[in-house]
């Protein structure tokens, strides 16, 4: 054996390779040196004892500790009799320019990854956080969330070595099904259900069954962009199709679109409703023109106004609609729980791509989350927050009409975590301004034209709720005010 894998209490194990090397001291002296520098070793972690190292490298015990003997004499480690040896460097005390560069290498992506902007989820948050997305993380049952766990794990959920089932924890799918059947009138089985890493997995799923590279997939206008970053990753044509105060225009689908992918609850940015003629305008296309329909039911757990208007999916009746959710709103986004309700036709196919995708998500939350439902928590977790969100979402749109009136002229909007106004006053650059000098005042918004999906860009100001306290509603619009009068 000319190699070693050893940790002996060190941060971390440390490989050690002399295959096919010939100046066995050196090398060995030269891999701890460079494992040292680049900090894999840190300041007072030990180092094997040199009679140890010596058997699992297969060298002679002298071989180590002249090794060991150069590295302390360069002030990289220290001895102690009857104690062992021990690193005496630390590692941010080498300047960068001796550290060994990284591999740039020769592989280059695909060009549309060019394209895509990563977020920047640990960034500070703003003083005042209007992001659109982000529920109120004060407002999780966190008690309650700890002891399902912990039921979980004594039932034997988080000691199960094996894989789980690749449609996702039988019983969450279940109180997923009664649960939509009950809020929002959609007829499924447990069976038709697929669990996935939150609405994103579901579109990507979605996407790896039903698109062909060059096929055209529409998408509302303004939109979720991350759909289209994710339509044109696997090779679609995305086109934007305008919305009005009814939803989205279907007199502007293009004829060659094979999916279009809308948010008729509440639609994402602009927080209309799209209205039944609307809705089953757009299920006579998908009819007419043999495509599907992905429903994202985005935010239509909250709603302060209007009974809801039947989903899609309750009124297709030729199988044209894949329906999906997640709960990154009503519990928490770093639990990653969605769920895909694909036809009869495409279930397996689902299951397939969710299979050579990740196999399965996280049981021990899908199995919390199933008794979360069962035991009623869920609904009261949902009738609290949402006292908490209509009380927000009412101040936001008093402070609006009373002080951004010659500003802004508020969208209509009676669900969902966020409010939009549109500008009459200021271009698309000026809001874009303004959104920048509040961000100077610890003020965090979205501009409308963030939302776009091709170049025609709206001006107007996207406010969300979720994030800030309510509180700070009233001092963060003053100082956007402020910002529009600049």
């Amino acid at each position: 054996m000319c190699q070693s894998l050893f940790g002996y209490d060190t941060a971390m194990d440390l490989h050690i390779s002399l295959i096919d090397r010939k100046d066995l001291r050196g090398e060995i002296y030269r891999q701890l040196r460079r494992a040292i520098i680049d900090g894999l070793l840190n300041h007072g972690d030990p180092l094997p004892p040199t009679r140890d190292l010596a058997r699992q490298l297969c060298v002679s015990r002298t071989t180590v500790t002249v090794a060991y003997d150069r590295l302390a004499a360069e002030g990289y480690v220290s001895s102690h009799v009857g104690a062992g040896t021990f690193v005496s460097f630390q590692a941010g005390a080498t300047p960068e320019a001796t550290r060994k560069p990284r591999k740039k290498g020769v592989l280059a992506p695909r060009p549309i990854w060019d394209s895509v902007e990563l977020p920047l989820p640990f960034q500070a948050q703003a003083q005042f956080n209007f992001r659109t997305g982000v529920p109120d993380g004060s407002l999780f049952p966190s008690e309650t969330w700890r002891r399902l766990v912990a039921r979980e794990l004594r039932s034997g959920a988080g000691s199960d070595s094996g894989y789980g089932h690749v449609a996702g924890h039988a019983g969450l799918r279940e109180a997923i099904a009664r649960h939509i059947a009950v809020s929002r009138g959609v007829q499924a089985s447990a069976g038709d259900l697929t669990i996935t890493n939150g609405a994103q997995q579901a579109l990507d799923l979605t996407a790896r069954v039903l698109v062909n590279p060059g096929d055209t997939v529409a998408i509302e206008d303004p939109g979720y962009r991350p759909a289209a970053r994710l339509f044109r990753s696997v090779g679609a044509q995305v086109i934007g199709v305008p919305v009005d105060d009814e939803g989205l225009i279907v007199a502007s689908l293009p004829a060659r679109a094979r999916i279009v992918y809308v948010t008729p609850s509440h639609q994402y940015p602009l927080g209309v409703t799209m209205s039944m003629p609307r809705r089953r305008s757009l299920l006579a296309w998908a009819e007419r023109t043999n495509s599907a329909i992905i429903e994202d039911d985005y935010d239509s757990e909250f709603r302060f106004g209007e009974r809801p208007v039947e989903p899609l999916h309750s009124l297709d009746k030729s199988g044209r609609v894949i329906y999906i959710g997640s709960f990154s709103k009503t519990m928490m986004p770093s639990f990653r729980l969605g769920f895909v309700l694909a036809p009869t036709s495409l279930c397996r196919a689902i299951r397939k791509a969710k299979h050579v995708t990740d196999w399965h998500t996280h049981l021990l939350v899908q199995g919390a989350l199933a008794r979360f439902i069962d035991d009623g928590d869920f609904a009261r977790h949902v009738r609290k927050i949402g006292r908490v969100y209509q009380a927000r979402h009412a101040m936001i749109l008093g402070i609006l009409k009373q002080d951004f009136a010659d500003f802004l002229t508020i969208i209509p909007s009676v669900a969902g975590l966020h409010v939009t106004a549109s500008s009459h006053t200021r271009s698309v650059e000026e809001i874009e301004a303004v959104a920048s000098r509040a961000l100077e005042l610890g003020v965090e918004v979205h501009p409308l034209s963030l939302f776009s999906i091709d170049a025609l860009k709206r001006p107007g100001i996207v406010l969300g709720y979720g994030g800030i306290a309510t509180g700070h509603i009233d001092e963060g619009l003053r100082r956007l005010r402020s910002c529009f009068e600049a």
